[in-house]
């Protein structure tokens, strides 16, 4: 059975949550803002911007600059503080030779995704790589999924693959069950309760589920 397949990005495919953590840092910093802990801002690490920084207690009319600072430091530095997880690749290549079509679905700018991606040689595996707009209005995992569901269409057994709740949420809106992964950033109990159809804690496993 030949499935569509959806990746998140961070957390997913890549550990980008250096980078990530780092600038976030940067831009707390920005507003004079007290800095939690680096366990505790891996929570950045998914969801859009905008809504971890209203978290953080940036007020709301602040956080297109908070997000403007962070891209200052994210775009030339923190996007390649950066690297995919192990066995990412293989997984990847055994996936496209078996003829699944891939693509990747995530709420980090499109632009800066597909960067990444080229960056690691990765994006030469997906049909597509879909992600947020430079205007913020598609920024949520949702939103995103639909902008590829406009694009690409809806075939069947489409499967999402993310780290976090948001992944599952996002899918779960356009009818798509999620893999959750336990190498991310999210709570594989938050995902659970969200719906994940299962959990996998290696590569192995991901690719035994999928297939």
């Amino acid at each position: 059975m030949k499935r569509t397949i959806l990746f998140d990005l961070d957390g997913t495919l890549c550990d980008s949550g250096e980078g990530i953590i780092n600038c976030a840092i940067h831009a707390l910093q920005h507003f004079g803002c007290t800095i939690p802990s680096r366990q505790e801002l891996r929570s950045f690490v998914g969801p859009p911007l905008k809504d971890s920084f209203l978290r953080y207690g940036i007020p709301e009319e602040k956080t297109e600059e908070a997000v403007a600072v962070y891209r200052s430091r994210y775009l030339p530095i923190g996007r390649f503080e950066n690297h995919p997880y192990p066995g990412i690749r293989e997984l990847l290549q055994k996936l496209q030779a078996d003829g699944h079509r891939l693509y990747v679905a995530t709420s980090k700018l499109e632009s800066t995704a597909v960067e990444i991606l080229q960056h690691f040689a990765l994006a030469e595996y997906f049909t597509g790589i879909f992600g947020a707009s430079e205007d913020e209005t598609r920024s949520t995992k949702s939103q995103v999924i639909q902008y590829l569901l406009d694009t690409a269409g809806h075939p069947e057994n489409m499967v999402m693959v993310g780290d976090t709740a948001y992944d599952v949420i996002g899918a779960r809106q356009h009818g798509i069950n999620t893999i959750g992964v336990a190498w991310g950033y999210g709570d594989i109990r938050e995902m659970e309760a969200a719906g994940a159809a299962a959990i996998a804690h290696t590569m192995d496993e991901l690719y035994s589920l999928l297939t």
